[in-house]
């Protein structure tokens, strides 16, 4: 069976959810950041300044800059206190209403979470490395649809950009989370923190609704540069198709992982069965995996795929 998104119709659209202006910290205004992705040659951006007092609250209305081959999408980087570092909340929300209501001062982050899910968002919890944030931080975010496993500032600025840890600690427990990356570009070095990280939505359309209920029902996948182009499951293998790549790999919840490496890869089938054969103690069964592709230094990455809903 083919699977989400691949089983989905429509088509691939190329977006970021985590991007900066001068409404907040950035460097560009807004129309400039929004040109600077059309230029170079996504389908749509979302602006994520940070809501915060000292910036007057920004949610950036970037409804003018929409054209018939570009869109954008309305959020926020929101924020409250405190993580078990003792520090702010980072939390990507995607489909904010322009009118969303400021944070209150004794407002928690997973409080802000569940207000921001509840007015619509795709609520995402962002850079968890560079936050330091714990399992225990994870549980507490319960209105979170996804974690941003991959930071392109963050991994360029101080080399913590990853944030599968937490994601597959939380899957381990349970939690059906989804998988996003985002540049959290703010161009004040030119753009070396930008077009490192993308979501491809599949949608029907490249309207705003569209896009952000495909995020909803998990119609995507995340890469650095390698496109996947079809899955297929069976109740014993994976075949997977995509761009040439050096590794095609199946990660499970527990240890041993099932690839298959080479040059050029750009078809393979990969049975379950071998993490049993590679594993250095009996494994408990399988209940979800995700899939990656990986050319040199650059990935794709599905979101994690449940056992039991392929039955």
């Amino acid at each position: 069976m083919r699977i989400l998104p691949f089983s989905t119709p429509g088509r691939f659209w190329r977006g970021n959810l985590h991007t900066h202006s001068t409404l907040s910290d950035g460097a560009l205004k807004p129309e400039d950041v929004v040109e600077a992705y059309k230029r170079t040659g996504y389908d749509f951006l979302q602006l994520s300044d940070h809501f915060l007092g000292r910036f007057d609250w920004p949610i950036a209305d970037t409804r003018n800059l929409r054209s018939n081959d570009f869109t954008t999408l309305i959020g926020a980087e929101v924020h409250a206190m405190a993580t078990s570092a003792g520090e702010y909340w980072h939390i990507v929300a995607t489909g904010l209403p322009l009118d969303f209501p400021p944070a209150e001062p004794d407002e928690t982050g997973p409080m802000l979470a569940a207000r921001a899910r509840e007015a619509g968002a795709f609520v995402t919890m962002a850079h968890p490395s560079w936050s330091q944030l714990t399992i225990e931080d994870g549980r507490s975010l319960a209105a979170a649809h996804a974690v941003e496993v991959y930071n392109h500032t963050c991994a360029v600025l101080t080399d913590r950009g990853d944030g599968f840890y937490l994601l597959d600690q939380l899957c381990n427990e349970d939690r059906r989370l989804m998988a996003v990356v985002g540049d959290d570009a703010h161009f004040h070095s030119g753009d070396l923190d930008a077009f490192g990280a993308y979501v491809m939505v599949k949608s029907e359309s490249l309207d705003p609704e569209a896009l952000l209920g495909a995020l909803k029902a998990g119609k995507f996948y995340s890469s650095q540069g390698p496109r996947i182009h079809n899955i297929e499951i069976t109740r014993n293998d994976v075949r997977v198709e995509c761009t040439p790549a050096n590794t095609i790999a199946v990660v499970t919840g527990a240890s041993a992982a099932m690839s298959r490496v080479g040059r050029g890869l750009t078809d393979v089938t990969i049975e379950y069965a071998e993490a049993r054969k590679w594993a250095w103690s009996e494994l408990p069964p399988i209940k979800w995996f995700r899939i990656v592709v990986i050319d040199g230094p650059r990935r794709a990455w599905t979101n994690p795929i449940w056992v039991d809903a392929l039955n």
